[in-house]
């Protein structure tokens, strides 16, 4: 067996190194991470970690020691510069290190507010690392006055937790409403109602014209609906984008990320990929999920692959989002739904999209049962009746018959 080397010290790169040993490899493996810490867990960051309630080594995805243990060489604080397809040789940290099998983990990098408007102003973040979120923890001070650009996910995130500690928060979203591009009409007009509850000033089809400072920091916004604010600091969540150049500038195919084939491998010899930065067939175009049981599944056929599985990748996409006391549940991609069935159940609400009458995905709200009921009929490529999904006298475990 050969050596294996992974750029990229995230969920991805961290399965993938585990998966391979657990599998009996016995190559050389080595792990490299721009960052100085372990491979650790991203969604806690703007949730459990922000607030204080978990500490830095309860982020990390294993132990320290877990890659002495075995025989994982661990590189940290090592970005990449440079790969050599050719050669089979990568420059990190002005070390070169040479593979016969290489995987880019490299995962994904947030979108900045630019320069132009303020966005290089001192107290302007975004959320990605565990160096953003300890920068701007010091920040989140009771009656603290905060911006958040974007109303996704990870701006309805850091908007809960902001909201949680007493800060003052206004949320502007571009778009006509918040979550316009991951979910429904429904599922935004429940979480804009969530965060009214807790005082959050959502302003929907409002943009942000530009930031305002003093001494070098942010002092204030301008909005496109003419409107100003006095702000603290500001969040920006505004997407995220797949780290590609490194690969880009070896040569190797972009397509929406870096471009695989089912197996996960890449247009250059022995050049895999895998996590957020990947994209792979799936219905006639390269699709790129950006989630958690994306980066495990996929870096786990990877690494199955490398040792001559040669197993076709199928993704089953589920993600999540906490806010407040609501845990988001979602199972699918509701990408060409044309109704949605809504089931209230007590407190607990679920979304179900459909097109025609095939179940494409859903979002559970306190909702657990929900969501694996839906999550395994979407998996088994099945559907259930609207009709009987509407119906709170239905008992959800019945249409898994």
């Amino acid at each position: 067996m050969g050596d294996v080397v992974v750029i990229g010290g995230g969920q991805a790169g961290a399965s993938l190194v585990a998966r391979l040993r657990a599998k009996g490899f016995e190559g050389g493996i080595t792990l490299i991470g721009a960052e100085p810490v372990p491979p650790y867990q991203r969604p806690p960051l703007s949730k459990a970690y922000l607030l204080g309630e978990m500490e830095e080594e309860r982020l990390f995805l294993r132990p320290r020691a877990y890659y002495d243990e075995q025989n994982i060489e661990l590189v940290l604080n090592a970005p990449v510069t440079a790969v050599d397809t050719v050669g089979k040789t990568l420059i990190a940290d002005g070390r070169k290190i040479a593979w016969d099998d290489l995987v880019f983990c490299t995962g994904s990098t947030p979108r900045r507010l630019p320069a132009a408007i303020g966005g290089d102003l001192d107290g302007v973040y975004a959320v990605r690392g565990i160096a953003d979120v300890d920068a701007m923890k010091p920040r989140f001070t009771e009656g603290a006055s905060v911006l958040i650009v974007g109303g996704g996910y990870i701006g309805l995130e850091a908007a809960a937790v902001a909201s949680k500690l007493g800060l003052k928060v206004t949320l502007v979203e571009m778009a006509e409403r918040i979550l316009q591009r991951v979910a429904a009409p429904e599922t935004a007009d429940y979480f804009r109602a969530l965060h009214s509850r807790h005082g959050v000033d959502i302003r929907e089809g409002v943009g942000l014209g530009g930031l305002t400072g003093r001494d070098g920091k942010v002092t204030g916004a301008e909005l496109t609906d003419g409107s100003t604010l006095a702000v603290d600091f500001v969040i920006a969540g505004v997407g995220i984008v797949p780290e590609i150049e490194l690969a880009e500038s070896a040569g190797i195919e972009i397509e929406n990320g870096i471009r695989t084939d089912s197996t996960g491998r890449t247009s250059a010899p022995c050049v895999w990929a895998a996590g957020d930065c990947a994209s792979f067939p799936h219905r006639g175009a390269q699709l790129r999920l950006e989630s958690v049981g994306n980066a495990i599944d996929q870096a786990e056929a990877v690494a199955d692959n490398i040792m001559g599985a040669g197993r076709a990748y199928e993704a089953k996409p589920w993600f999540w989002s906490d806010q407040y006391d609501i845990k988001l549940q979602i199972a699918g991609l509701n990408t060409g739904y044309d109704r949605v069935v809504v089931r209230r159940s007590g407190e607990a609400v679920s979304h179900w999209y459909y097109a025609g009458g095939t179940l494409l995905a859903l979002d559970a709200m306190n909702d657990p049962r929900a969501y694996m009921v839906g999550k395994r009929l979407i998996e088994a490529g099945k559907s259930a009746d609207p009709e009987a999904v509407a119906d709170r006298a239905t008992d959800l475990k019945t249409l898994l018959k």
